[in-house]
């Protein structure tokens, strides 16, 4: 009898202990972060000629040239295609037929751009969202189909601009980038159709689990290209201010703005494994990896030096992000 009525109460002591483990996650997690934050801060404020307008300035103008190619990425992890490794090749060859259509006036130059992008991101993303292709063996390839057909139509050589239109990308209203103002217009409105329309809800879901999403009837491949697409479009973006900022573009342009990126939306929350994840986030996450890329420039590290901290940061990210899902789940 007593065993009979004691039996109730085993569910409730589970969920209290299952609470306070993820109580005492969230402690250590939060513990750890705000440590790291205050390490960075101490770092930051002793490195000399950080804190300046002109170094913050030069922090978010980095940041928004990553962020925008970032944003497009977050599309593509949350929805569950991991990540996309033709981010650079893409980036470079859309600068160099950006900075080629200049003879023809800055705004069907850029309307050029972004088709390109999209398109050559979209088919990506029919592939993965259709075929079902696995998302990273796939972008590497067209990686290097992008980079040998671009070296193959320039020859090689380093792209000049045929007109002059696209300086107005250069252009610094109120004393800040336009690049800048396009990022958190381009995050503000990212966040809107991620929050707010079915498209949004429909990735969330599909990025959670495919094969549900699949058996439920949700139009997997259609949301996945139209992902791609935006992705694309974004990267076309990236590619037309990249290309004003240096004035001339090569198959190098792009440099390592494929790890920047990915290392901004991890670091901004969104995990690899999709279903979660924000454009906001993602918009801090570029201005983080701006701010330890500006930080170790100033006390002379290598770029290799840069790499592996921003691994580091981003290693952390994804471990912190892992324990609280498993905390949830448990």
């Amino acid at each position: 009898m007593n065993n009979l009525l004691s039996a109730p109460a085993r569910p409730e002591a589970a969920a209290s202990e299952r609470g306070r483990r993820r109580s005492r996650a969230d402690i250590v997690i939060a513990v750890v972060v705000a440590l790291l934050v205050l390490a960075a801060t101490v770092v930051a404020l002793s490195t000399h000629r950080f804190v300046t307008v002109a170094n913050a300035k030069a922090i978010i103008t980095s940041a928004s040239l990553v962020g925008i190619a970032a944003l497009g990425l977050t599309l593509i992890t949350i929805g569950g295609s991991a990540v996309s490794l033709a981010i650079s090749p893409s980036v470079a060859a859309i600068a160099m037929i950006f900075l080629s259509a200049q003879s023809t006036g800055l705004i069907p130059a850029l309307i050029l751009a972004v088709v390109c992008g999209t398109l050559i991101t979209g088919l990506q993303g029919a592939v993965v969202g259709y075929a079902a292709a696995n998302p990273v063996l796939l972008t590497i390839a067209t990686s290097f189909a992008i980079a040998g057909l671009a070296t193959g139509i320039s020859g090689g050589e380093t792209v000049s601009p045929t007109g002059t239109g696209y300086d107005r990308l250069n252009a610094t209203p109120g004393g800040v980038a336009l690049s800048v103002y396009a990022l958190v217009a381009l995050a503000v409105l990212l966040e809107w159709l991620l929050r707010r329309t079915s498209f949004g809800r429909t990735l969330y879901l599909i990025g959670e689990n495919r094969r549900a999403a699949r058996a439920a009837g949700l139009p997997v491949g259609r949301v996945t290209t139209v992902a791609w697409l935006g992705a694309g479009a974004l990267f076309a973006v990236t590619a037309a201010f990249m290309a004003a900022f240096n004035t001339s573009a090569n198959v190098n342009l792009g440099g390592t703005l494929t790890f920047d990126a990915i290392a901004a939306v991890l670091a901004g929350g969104t995990p690899i494994s999709g279903g979660r994840g924000s454009a906001l986030r993602t918009l801090a996450g570029a201005v983080l990896i701006a701010a330890v890329s500006d930080i170790l420039l100033l006390r002379g590290y290598s770029t290799g030096v840069q790499i592996m901290v921003k691994g580091l940061i981003v290693l952390l990210v994804v471990v912190g992000v892992h324990l609280r899902a498993k905390g949830r789940d448990a």
